[in-house]
């Protein structure tokens, strides 16, 4: 759901940045979807967005345990929670991606290349 309001706001702002178009008889439009994706080379946003947090992620676990987004990223509060469906945390949305992208086992890689 998310991913989809992610593509039409980026559409949006495309037709903003790239303009209507002139039809052949002089009336203008405004540009269609296949356009954009003609111009842009059908990059896709939301794949860019994941990969660049699993990047951060990677960049996250090689850091100092001292430095602080190491320590909130294993950081588990104490304390009750609130009545409800506990909110989505961000480490598991980045592994429900890789789960689909097929990457398994990064966790025991990782410590494998630091021992």
């Amino acid at each position: 759901m998310f991913a989809q309001h992610l593509r039409i706001f980026e559409r949006r702002i495309l037709r903003k940045i790239f303009g209507p178009v002139q039809n052949e008889d002089g009336s203008w439009r405004i540009t269609m979807n296949y356009e954009l994706n003609k111009l842009i080379e059908n990059a896709d946003i939301v794949r860019f967005i994941k990969s660049r947090t699993i990047a951060w992620l990677g960049h996250v676990m090689w850091m100092d345990d001292k430095r602080i987004p190491k320590r909130l990223l294993e950081w588990k509060p104490i304390g009750t929670r609130i009545i409800g469906r506990p909110r989505k945390r961000w480490t598991l949305d980045i592994e429900e991606d890789m789960q689909i992208m097929g990457i398994r086992r990064w966790r025991k890689q990782r410590e494998e290349r630091a021992g």
